[in-house]
């Protein structure tokens, strides 16, 4: 009896909707939406299309599922001390000095360059007063939030606590290509599930904890989060196309044949992208990523009203 016990609970652990989200991230990564199939998901874990379907209805919950346990877990995540700001005191600003203004577009990728434009999402998502996200039957691998929305960020100040949520979701995306477009699509079409109201708590809390005004608490976080999300998509969309290229498409080299065109532009028509064609050249894209994320802090807190 004890030995089949046993079985009968590696079975069910086995078939639990954690292990098949899991799963189905890890077919995401491997080969995209179009790899997600119900197919390839039986054949990996093993099992029977009906004991799957016990779990999630189609594979739009599937994907649902899998784009709350991964953003979870990157809202999870402990604040990396790459996402401290070298002043711990004072309002946030920008990394960098005046007199180096960023490169046009958002961070481009590790592989690829080009001027991106960023592509936020297009609509605001989430009430700015919700009490937190409800544990979802979407989100079984919330990694340890244990109902918390945002990263554990009470040692720092607000400005890290930003810093690390907006990090946490840029390498996110930069890790499971598919999610910038489950989350365009999450946040377009399904703000009352729990993705959106979930990253929208995580920032809103530090927002609020800024002492940001009630009044403005809806624009400043969906400002954030718009430019969040479009510049680390953007960042993957760059990759991706990078690795369309070869793998004999050097970074570098990519990266100055795109500065040495903008140099050569017309000065009458485009004296600005020449002027910033040099820093486009070897740019660091979390370091640039980070930075928008500064200039938008800093514009929010030079608007606090006075203590």
């Amino acid at each position: 009896m004890a030995t089949r016990t046993r079985r009968s609970q590696r079975r069910t652990e086995a078939l639990s909707r954690e292990r098949i989200v899991e799963a189905a991230i890890e077919l995401l990564d491997a080969a995209g939406e179009s790899g997600l199939t119900f197919r390839a998901l039986t054949e990996r874990l093993a099992t029977g299309p009906g004991a799957i379907y016990w779990h999630v209805a189609n594979k739009g919950e599937l994907l649902g599922a899998a784009t709350d346990a991964v953003v979870a877990a990157a809202l999870a995540a402990e604040p990396a001390a790459s996402a401290k700001s070298p002043e711990p005191a004072g309002p946030a600003g920008p990394a960098e000095s005046p007199e180096a203004p960023e490169s046009a577009g958002p961070a481009e990728s590790a592989e690829t360059a080009g001027p991106a434009e960023s592509a936020g999402p297009a609509e605001a998502a989430g009430p700015a007063e919700a009490a937190g996200p409800a544990e979802s039957a979407e989100s079984p691998e919330a990694a340890g939030a244990a109902g918390a929305a945002g990263p554990a960020v009470s040692a720092g100040s607000p400005q890290d606590g930003i810093r690390a949520i907006a990090l946490g979701l840029f390498d996110a995306i930069e890790e499971h290509p598919w999610l910038a477009s489950q989350l365009m699509t999450q946040l377009s079409h399904s703000l009352w599930e729990t993705v959106a109201p979930r990253i929208f708590e995580s920032v809103g809390r530090q927002i609020r904890a800024l002492g940001v005004p009630e009044s403005s608490w809806f624009a400043a976080t969906s400002a954030l989060m718009h430019y969040i999300l479009g510049a680390a998509g953007q960042n993957a969309t760059n990759a991706a196309s990078a690795r369309t290229l070869g793998p004999e498409v050097d970074r570098a080299r990519f990266l100055d044949a795109a500065s040495t065109a903008w140099e050569q532009l017309d000065p009458d028509d485009y004296p600005f992208t020449r002027a910033v064609a040099g820093q486009l050249r070897g740019h660091d894209d979390r370091e640039q990523f980070l930075a928008g994320v500064d200039l938008i802090l800093s514009g929010i807190t030079a608007s606090l009203p006075a203590r």
